[in-house]
């Protein structure tokens, strides 16, 4: 398909000036001075401690320039424009004529910079398995992707607006990896456009038991699990769905705010043997850094306002208009935020891959990205049928 979606290069930057002045402000800040009651934990919110460590690391440590190496050294950045909305992407090419479309989705708070250390290996590939055209696209409303323009916007119009993007690129097939809120994007991409989407992974898929099938124990321990944390974790949520704008305002302006706000999640939903390594704590830095810079903590409320809220996750993905049909994968990460079992999550569709990783958690792709690699290799590897073929980008633009 020729190429009919315009499409720029571009150049991720962070103004001097803006760094200059988000150093005062950080500088500037005033900190609580202890919990807000003794041994008070992350079970209150941010832990003190980790932020302080975090807030330390950002003034003294972090470089600005090393991150914005990384972030270009992910591929190609370009702003196509779709619909009415202009949509930042990254494009990592393969040197191997084989290799297979891919377009991998974060969720919140996540950003694209979560496939930073994923994004080259898939490219590049083993020797014995595939390599992969990656594009890694900024959700509507994150970064520098452009907020929806309209009420309503749900993932099924994300994932219309993506799908059109690759037909654009001249991956007329392609392969879908995602997690949280991406999940429901390849989700419906899966389930609406599997003639083009012909396999997903998914490290984040919603569903339950069969009502008759006793749970072993890891799925009773998986059940609690996500039990509560829509009970005792979704504060975040609640504001998000009911007062997006609000919360907008309060934060857009605050470095501190937005690490409180952000930066909590990867402390309570990653793995607990991560959180103080200096290069995670980097990463938690560089995407809080994003989100302040490109403006976009109000837009990235929009996916809780404007589709299901979490406990309506598994009905949603378990309702037959949404059930992938398109072969798919899923790895569970025990320290997700509601990891899943095999048992829950093929009744959401068509599954031909399931994997366990107990020792990550909800942001895969940064903490655990040699075994997520793995994974799409393997199940996208096995279940890419000949006639799918390669793709090579017919796109003269990016």
């Amino acid at each position: 398909m020729s190429n009919t979606t315009p499409i720029t290069p571009f150049t991720p930057a962070f103004a001097p000036a803006d760094v200059h002045r988000l150093q005062a402000q950080l500088r500037d800040a005033r900190l609580p001075e202890s919990d807000i009651v003794p041994g008070a934990g992350i079970d209150y919110g941010m832990p003190t401690e980790w932020a302080r460590k975090v807030t330390d690391h950002w003034t003294t440590k972090y470089s600005y320039d090393d991150a914005l190496r990384r972030i270009s050294a992910m591929g190609s950045h370009h702003l196509a424009q779709i619909e009415d909305l202009q949509i930042h992407f990254v494009h990592r090419k393969s040197k191997r004529s084989d290799a297979i479309p891919l377009i991998m989705f974060h969720g919140w708070p996540g950003s694209f910079y979560e496939f930073n250390e994923i994004i080259g290996p898939l490219s590049e590939g083993e020797k014995d398995g595939p390599a992969f055209n990656v594009v890694v696209p900024s959700l509507p409303g994150f970064c520098w992707s452009e907020g929806p323009k309209r009420r309503g916007w749900t993932m099924k119009d994300t994932a219309r607006v993506f799908h059109k993007l690759m037909l654009d690129l001249g991956y007329e097939k392609y392969a879908v990896q995602a997690g949280d809120w991406g999940q429901f994007v390849a989700r419906e991409l899966g389930a609406q456009y599997s003639d083009s989407c012909r396999v997903v992974h998914l490290n984040y898929c919603p569903g339950t038991l069969p009502q008759d099938a006793p749970p072993t124990d890891r799925e009773t321990k998986c059940k609690a699990k996500g039990e509560d944390w829509r009970t005792n974790h979704v504060g975040y949520a609640v504001l998000m769905r009911t007062r997006p704008q609000t919360l907008g305002w309060m934060l857009l302006d605050s470095p501190i705010g937005v690490l409180g706000f952000v930066g909590e999640k990867y402390e309570e939903a990653a793995s607990p043997s991560i959180s103080s390594q200096a290069h995670w704590i980097d990463h938690v830095i560089t995407t809080v850094v994003l989100y302040y810079f490109t403006r976009c903590l109000m837009t990235s409320c929009l996916p809780y306002y404007e589709n299901v809220p979490h406990h309506k996750f598994a009905d949603f993905a378990m309702q037959e208009e949404n059930l992938i049909k398109s072969p798919f994968g899923y790895t569970s990460m025990w320290y997700d935020t509601a990891p899943n079992s095999k048992r829950a999550v093929e009744r959401t569709g068509n599954l031909v891959f399931y994997n366990e990783r107990d020792y990550a958690g909800h942001f895969a792709c940064m903490e655990d990205p040699k075994g997520i690699a793995q994974d799409v290799r393997e199940v996208v590897g096995k279940h890419w049928s000949p006639g799918d073929g390669s793709a090579v980008s017919t796109s003269t633009t990016a």
